[in-house]
């Protein structure tokens, strides 16, 4: 039997399944997952080096679907080879024919979208927000190179989908990287959602701006056997070339290939019901005869196991204190000055963590100077782990995913506002379960001479919405931490790499005076109080606890006892801010540099949720800041300041004006 007839057989019979699994379920993509049936099948049962038994084994090859909406194609196969499920090690048992029809049903392992965290570990991300998968795929590249390892990573791309910006950012970064070990490939089956792709995404422009940027271009036709094994082969020949650069697939394919039933009009997200389900899978059965013998089976391949994986224990030191570290960098006098910007205290926890702690990844983009990464990219002996992703902040969340998914702890960095643009990235990045680290620097209106193109604002607002919510292990789906001083900087930071998820700390340009010591413990969840009063609380994180502090000063003139907490984590212990609150009469007021729906909105939710009775008042910025030549200047013109502070506080206690 030929190979040709075998990927013809096995292709048809994943194609005809892919429909069943759409049809069953009442929705899905059959179209697209039928464009990918040969390509399927020479990547899962004849090119990739994996095992059904143990698809996440630390070499085996992997697959990245970033055309996540083409996963039935996926599933047909894995189910044909019996592939493990479970949304646990110890739950694990083979797919079935039966599990791959349970598609999007709400009990079922078998989600409408790749995602490992539902229960199929074939996957190391999950995809079908359209774009990120080649960046997840250099994430498993550098990861492998990092570590040793032969595995190859295999990406599919959506011809559509490569107009995504990011997959650009990728393209640009495999280059960068030299990641030969990364091979995208571009499904090109001329259509998207809505009707034809443009031409800026025809087979000829994509093929023609991949060798503009580097990359040696394989074209093929993706129905072709012998020209997908020869393009795959040459891909992993090339493994054997030293310095070698990336390569990338160009395959031409037809959208519902082999049943112009499902081709005609259009079929994208649109399953075959009754006769036309009928007739689509007859008119694969007219293909099977016309490209194969009826003696052909389709389950006649070999798929070649991993290499062995080294044993390797990690076993992380503890960090030394933010002290010690201080002294052996030689950075006492700082240390004795009292002050100190939570950037570069960031900086140096990284340095810190790095030499105990070799999971530890850095990733920055272009501002590592101003987020301090550089403090651990320009260590000797950290230099390996840091990966500059240039000013792609997309790329660099979803590179991270991908070194996530290899078992490393990687720090994501650059300004609050520019992780923005990376929002859906992020929230990708949750729904994975990555164990993400995401540090955005110069945050808050006290950036002041850069303005507001600079300062992160809403940030707080979005990630709070992770905080209401819990992620498959349990956990608050997003921790956020916003340090006021250096030592809490430096000690928040290794609490974020001990922890197994995502958290986003907002660290500050301006140096801050010290509030505390090596004998703070933090804690996700946990907040520090400054001062116990008994009139009024104030509740304030980040750069806020210290315009708070000035703030207490003045109200002690006027009689006034106020308890200041700093707030550093959301979410936080609601009982005990709670009691704090009516130790003050229930007055509170909350402080923050950044836009509302935040710290404010969190203390609100606790106090509504107790049915106690309370008196909240919340100050953050209310208008859109500009430009300011001190942190002073911008918070009085954001009616923030320390007075601003002390006269809200009298108003609320009806005291009187400052």
């Amino acid at each position: 039997m030929s190979f040709e007839a075998a990927v013809h057989a096995q292709a048809i019979d994943l194609d005809k399944l892919s429909l069943d699994i759409c049809a069953e379920a009442g929705s899905g993509h059959p179209s697209s997952a039928m464009s990918l049936g040969h390509i399927v099948t020479v990547l899962m049962f004849h090119t990739m080096r994996w095992s059904p038994e143990a698809p996440d084994y630390p070499t085996s090859d992997r697959l990245v679907l970033s055309e996540g909406h083409a996963v039935p194609i996926i599933y047909a196969a894995y189910s044909r080879l019996g592939g493990m499920i479970g949304r646990t090690p110890a739950e694990w048992r083979p797919m079935t024919i039966e599990d791959a029809l349970s598609l999007r049903d709400g009990p079922s392992v078998i989600d409408g979208h790749p995602n490992p965290r539902e229960g199929f570990p074939f996957f190391d991300a999950a995809t079908g927000s359209l774009g990120q998968g080649l960046s997840v795929a250099a994430g498993l590249g550098d990861a492998a190179r990092l570590d040793g390892y032969d595995r190859l990573i295999y990406c599919i791309i959506g011809d559509g989908e490569s107009r995504e910006g990011q997959i650009a950012e990728a393209l640009d970064y495999l280059i960068d990287q030299r990641l030969s070990n990364v091979l995208p490939i571009f499904n090109c089956n001329n259509y998207g959602q809505a009707g034809r792709v443009s031409d800026q995404q025809s087979p000829e422009t994509i093929q023609a701006k991949l060798e503009a940027a580097g990359f040696t271009v394989r074209a093929i036709d993706g129905h072709d056997p012998a020209q997908i094994r020869e393009a795959f082969e040459a891909f992993t020949k090339l493994q054997e070339t030293e310095n070698a650069g990336p390569m990338a697939v160009v395959a031409r394919t037809v959208k519902g290939w082999g049943a112009p039933t499902v081709q005609a009009g259009n079929w994208h997200g649109k399953p075959a019901h009754g006769e036309s389900l009928t007739r689509a899978k007859e008119e694969l059965d007219q293909r099977r005869v016309e490209l194969t013998s009826s003696l052909v089976q389709s389950d006649q391949f070999v798929i070649r196991p991993p290499t062995e994986a080294p044993a390797r224990e990690f076993a992380p030191g503890e960090i030394p204190s933010f002290s010690d570290t201080m002294r052996r960098y030689d950075m006492e006098s700082t240390l004795h000055a009292g002050r100190l910007a939570t950037r570069k205290a960031y900086g140096l926890a990284l340095r810190a963590l790095g030499h105990v702690n070799d999971r530890v990844v850095v990733l920055d983009a272009d501002v590592s100077n101003s987020t301090f990464a550089e403090t651990f990219a320009k260590d000797p002996a950290l230099a390996d782990r840091y990966f500059e992703c240039k000013i792609a902040e997309q790329n660099m969340i979803s590179v991270g995913v991908g070194l996530s998914a290899a078992g490393k702890i990687p720090f994501c960095s650059t300004f609050s506002k520019f992780l923005t643009r990376a929002y859906d990235q992020i929230e990708m990045a949750i729904n994975s379960g990555a164990n993400l680290k995401l540090v955005g620097s110069h945050a808050g209106i006290t950036l002041a001479a850069d303005g507001p193109s600079q300062m992160g604002l809403p940030d707080i607002a979005w990630f709070r919405a992770f905080t209401t919510m819990k992620d498959h292990r349990g956990n608050p789906g997003c921790y956020i931490l916003q340090p006021s001083d250096a030592y809490a900087a430096y000690a928040l930071t290794g609490v974020m790499a001990e922890y197994e998820g995502c958290c986003y700390m907002r660290t500050l340009r301006s140096d801050t005076e010290f509030l505390y010591s090596d004998d703070v413990v933090f804690n996700l969840g946990g907040f520090e109080v400054l001062s116990e009063g008994r009139d009024v609380l104030l509740v304030a994180a980040g750069y806020m606890v210290h315009e708070a502090n000035k703030a207490l000063e003045e109200l002690d003139r006027q009689g006034i006892s106020a308890t200041l907490v700093d707030l550093y984590s959301l979410p936080f212990d609601g009982d005990a801010l709670l009691d704090l609150a009516q130790a003050n009469n229930g007055y509170v007021i909350t402080l923050e540099d950044n836009y509302g729906a935040s710290i404010g909105a969190a203390v609100a939710d606790v106090m509504t949720e107790s049915g106690d009775s309370f008196t909240l008042q919340q100050m953050h910025v209310r208008r859109i800041p500009k430009s300011a030549r001190t942190p002073e200047e911008v918070l009085s013109m954001c009616g923030l300041s320390s007075g601003d502070i002390a006269a809200r506080c009298l108003d609320l206690l009806q005291v009187g004006a400052v």
